[in-house]
């Protein structure tokens, strides 16, 4: 057990991880624990509310005797699967899969959700995940941002669908697939999941085998945005001061609206990205703290589910999401997670896998960097900014933004090689060996050049605009100051 965080990293993403960091709240410290991290959350700590509050770890027993009898039934061969997610499993695990591999959370994840379906019942006996209330059979799979949720939902469909083709009299699963997204970009993002798309994750991501795919095509896969689920109830309907006086639209035909080219499919498996929020709001309470508009969503999201579980039958819906909390309007640490989590694999233990970016405290640095080694590195921005530089500009126009931060370090360098040179000016110095060039000022004062080198900041500016020197290079008749200027380029800038 090491003392402190020397480094983030300490598992592979490809495989369960074997350890993890801790923290201890008596010593204050972080220390490495041998085992994977328990499924769970951080809640904060009650009447603290320091930005460095560590929190209380609050453990999801459930998801972690799920975790328990997943791997001992991955270990036993998956018993009790079909032939297809036989199949499936064997394409996804193989171990001379070339790139791109899947991650082991993504893996963990699909073989949860096919556990909970196919597993033989003894296994899983005891496993019981709590419900929203309603009718729809929900499951979440907490995963957190960056580690491939979209590709877990491609698996999920793939599985579902190939299954019904083979045979479509088991009713464990759907070949019709609706996916609700949260708003227009992730639901743009999400059409990869449609498998007749180019660019489609089945192909992309080697998800289906190839002789597979055909068959996949046979299922329907619909992605529609939660603000298509909008309806209104006949009280709204009343209040509304409008000359429509139709009432509010039957379950049928709001379903046919909704659903489109799959309104006559039944028994739907739902996928819900972002699926924080979509939460049942507790019949006649009023939630005080929580945004009226978060309240809206959640309403027509999980109500318009409602209405197409009455009309057609939703078989499942399979719920994804990095924080899957229902709000309260409470303080943090009152806010509840989603009792359907079956899968867990958070921020930390992503972090840790190397999944995603580790985070940084970020610190203003005044550090003046050394100018002669950093040279080098400023020496070919020129081919970045060329178009930019030879085009004509107004004389109040800076420079490109990468030239001008490229005089902060290579400042007292320019100095140094004016004073050199014989007090020559900063184009004089620069162009031979920088490959940097002096801008107009757009200032008051133009009456004269002074270049100024500020050894402290490492900064050179220009003050004033350059008149005569800048004003005769631009125009063609300059006295060998500077080797371009903004407007015309010769031959030998770089």
């Amino acid at each position: 057990m090491s003392k402190g965080i020397d480094h983030l990293i300490v598992n592979s993403p490809f495989v369960e991880p074997t350890c993890h960091w801790g923290y201890e709240r008596e010593r204050q410290r972080f220390v490495k624990r041998e085992g994977r991290r328990p499924a769970g959350f951080v809640r904060a700590t009650p009447g603290k509310e320091t930005f460095d509050d560590p929190g209380i770890f609050v453990e999801l027993p459930v998801v972690n005797r799920i975790r328990e009898r997943v791997a001992a039934w991955r270990a036993a061969g998956h018993p009790g699967i079909t032939g297809t997610t036989k199949r499936l499993l064997e394409h996804w695990r193989d171990p001379e899969r070339k790139e791109p591999r899947f991650f082991f959370c993504q893996l963990e994840a699909i073989e949860t959700l096919i556990w909970l379906t196919e597993a033989p019942a003894a296994d899983r006996q005891g496993i019981e995940l709590e419900g929203d209330g309603g009718a729809i059979a929900r499951l979440c799979v907490k995963l957190a941002t960056g580690t491939g949720k979209t590709v877990v939902m491609a698996m999920a469909i793939a599985w579902h669908v190939l299954n019904k083709i083979a045979d479509p009299q088991d009713r464990r699963f759907a070949k019709h697939v609706f996916v609700v997204a949260p708003g227009l970009t992730v639901r743009s993002r999400l059409q990869v999941l449609e498998p007749a798309n180019s660019g489609n994750y089945y192909d992309e991501f080697d998800v289906v085998p190839s002789a597979l795919r055909e068959r996949l095509r046979q299922g329907r896969v619909l992605v529609r945005n939660w603000h298509a689920l909008g309806w209104e109830s006949e009280e709204r309907i009343h209040k509304k001061r409008s000359v429509d006086k139709r009432g509010a639209k039957s379950d049928e035909a709001y379903v046919r609206e909704v659903l489109g080219e799959l309104a006559a499919a039944r028994n739907l498996l739902v996928i819900n990205d972002e699926a924080h929020h979509a939460w049942r709001v507790p019949a006649g309470e009023k939630l005080v703290g929580v945004l009226k508009s978060e309240v809206e969503e959640a309403t027509k999201w999980v109500g318009g589910l409602d209405r197409i579980h009455r009309t057609r039958g939703i078989l499942a819906a399979y719920d994804f999401s990095a924080t899957p909390f229902v709000p309260s309007g409470k303080r943090s640490q009152e806010e509840a997670l989603f009792g359907w989590i079956a899968s867990d694999f958070g921020l930390s233990d992503a972090i840790e896998s190397g999944l995603v970016k580790t985070p940084r405290v970020v610190i203003r640095d005044d550090g003046v960097p050394d100018a002669k080694s950093y040279r080098s590195k400023l020496f070919h921005i020129y081919p970045n900014v060329s178009d930019d530089l030879n085009r004509k500009a107004e004389p109040q126009e800076p420079l490109p933004q990468l030239v001008a931060n490229a005089y902060l370090p290579a400042g007292p360098g320019l100095a140094g090689d004016r004073e050199r040179m014989g007090g020559g000016g900063l184009a004089d110095a620069a162009g031979d060996d920088h490959g940097l060039q002096p801008h107009r000022d757009g200032g008051a004062d133009r009456a004269r050049l002074r270049e100024e080198a500020d050894p402290d900041r490492g900064a050179v500016r220009a003050r004033g605009a350059a008149a005569h020197r800048l004003e005769g290079a631009r125009d063609g008749r300059g006295a060998g100051g500077c080797s371009r200027a903004r407007g015309r380029g010769t031959p030998g800038a770089r």
